[in-house]
């Protein structure tokens, strides 16, 4: 399911997911992420977009929730920076009886200055956070963060997501230098969440 060649792709299907592709703008600049190397594409989708996307926009094309295992909210941005657009699309999605993910960088309290997770928690089935780095240094080397702190703001939420999200999933990528995965591993497992190790240059 996707929106016409003519319209940028806002909502995709991988497998047995359907994908909200809601904001375009990011609070990291990973240097592993696809749209800082020439691509913005996943899989056959383009997902590039030039406008600010409403929940008006989104909403139009879910679909029958019976269709899909679950929705994610996951696109080359961070859906916490467009939160209005992300609560209203999810509260929709549950109200008809879907299941919501959402991917995240993590930094959603560290950008709106204050704890967002009361909010993501009454729609919020599960969430996935990208750590990606065992220490401040190295997280600095690859995601290269706009906001000062932001290491620290990261395993602050990590420890806080298991307390308002039933499923919470830490994800960091194997192969990248100076990052040791089993440390990784044991933030996440310390912090009550799953760990789930990702591949470098393998997407979606």
């Amino acid at each position: 399911m996707t929106t016409t060649s003519a319209m940028p792709t806002l909502v995709y299907d991988i497998g047995n997911h359907r994908y909200l592709n809601i904001t375009a703008r990011c609070t990291l600049r990973c240097q592993f992420c696809p749209k800082h190397n020439g691509s913005k594409q996943v899989h056959e989708y383009d997902l590039s977009l030039t406008q600010r996307i409403t929940a008006e926009d989104i909403i139009p094309l879910l679909g029958n929730v019976n269709e899909v295992e679950e929705y994610v909210f996951c696109g080359f941005g961070e859906p916490t920076l467009n939160l209005e657009c992300l609560l209203e699309v999810a509260r929709e999605i549950k109200a008809q009886g879907g299941h919501v993910r959402l991917n995240t960088d993590g930094l959603g309290n560290h950008f709106h200055r204050r704890n967002i997770l009361p909010e993501l928690s009454q729609y919020i089935d599960s969430i996935s956070i990208s750590l990606n780095a065992d220490t401040a240094e190295s997280y600095q080397q690859h995601c290269r963060p706009k906001l000062e702190n932001s290491y620290e703001a990261l395993l602050e939420f990590i420890q806080l997501a298991p307390k308002y999200i039933p499923q919470v999933q830490v994800s960091a990528i194997n192969g990248l230098a100076n990052v040791n995965i089993e440390r990784c591993r044991i933030i996440a497992e310390q912090n009550g969440a799953i760990f789930k190790q990702r591949e470098l240059d393998v997407i979606g």
